[in-house]
This record gives C-alpha cells, structure tokens and sequence, in this order.
C-alpha cells in the first residue's frame, strides 16, 4: 500500500505472510570473521576512513601502523625495527599512487604483502594504468567483513606481492 502528499512526502505499507517456517542455519549464522596477530603499515589520507579502518583492524587482532601520507610511510617502512607484513593503501593519493608506493616499500622490504583499497571500480583503476590485474583490491565503501576477508587472503596469499605477479 502507498500514500502520497505533495510536498509532504510518500509511505509505503509493506504486508509480509505469516510463516512458521524456521530459516535453515547456513542461512542465520554468520560466518566468523578470521582475524590475525599481524603487524599492517595502513596508508589513507582520509582521517575519518583511516581511524574507522584502524579500528577494525586492531579490533580483530591486527597491530596497525598508521600513516597519513607517503612520506610518513617510507619513514615508517625504513624503521627496521619494526615488523611490517602487510600494505594497506589507498589508491588515489596526492603526490604518488599507492601503486608507487608500493613499489618504493616493496624494494624495502621485498615479503611485503600489498592490499589496494579506493573508490574506483577495478576496472577502472586497470584501464587507467593505476592498478594491475593481479592486484587484491578492496572496494570502498567496504564493511568489516569485506575488509578483514581481503586483509586475510591478501596475508594468506603464496605470493609475496601483486608486484612479482604477471
């Protein structure tokens, strides 16, 4: 049923059957989400988007090294002495891409795992020369789920980085 105004806006009425079928358990559980204990070097220069994903990343177990920009990435990339398994940049930053950045870090630290994230459709970031087709990608907005699904195949992956792949 729908009821509309002019200028005041519409309502829609929406009568579902009563059922007293119960929905089968693949359907109502959720699939728990796999965290890690992995150290990620996150690279956003969105402040909100960067403390919400830092959030959610340590809330599932991850140690997070923020930064905000490409230079702070480098300095933190080129500090030994801390562990870095994983890449978590945005695509489209000012200055350089998070592909070049990725390259810079990876020639630092050649195990690196990188995992891209943007706004951009895949298809989009590819045709424009950003991203290759190898590269693991995260599609923004993303949920949790998407994020630590992405976070734990790119970590899991056999190889090192999308850089090596042909």
């Amino acid at each position: 049923m729908a009821y509309s105004e002019p200028g005041r806006g519409t309502t829609f009425k929406i009568y579902f059957p009563r059922s007293e079928e119960t929905l089968p358990a693949s359907l109502t559980a959720r699939k728990a989400i796999q965290g890690g204990t992995e150290t990620i070097l996150l690279v956003e220069d969105e402040v909100a988007l960067r403390e919400l994903t830092r959030l959610l990343l340590e809330d599932a177990g991850y140690t997070v090294l923020e930064s905000p920009g490409v230079e702070e990435a480098i300095a933190t990339a080129k500090d030994l002495h801390l562990k870095i398994d994983l890449l978590l940049t945005d695509v489209v930053m000012p200055r350089i891409d998070g592909r070049e950045l990725a390259s810079q870090l990876v020639a630092l630290r050649p195990n690196l795992k990188i995992l891209y994230m943007s706004g951009y459709t895949d298809d989009v970031l590819v045709n424009r020369g950003s991203l290759t087709q190898a590269a693991i990608l995260v599609q923004k907005p993303f949920t949790k789920n998407t994020l630590l699904q992405k976070v734990r195949e790119t970590l899991d992956a056999q190889i090192a980085n999308p850089l090596t792949r042909k």
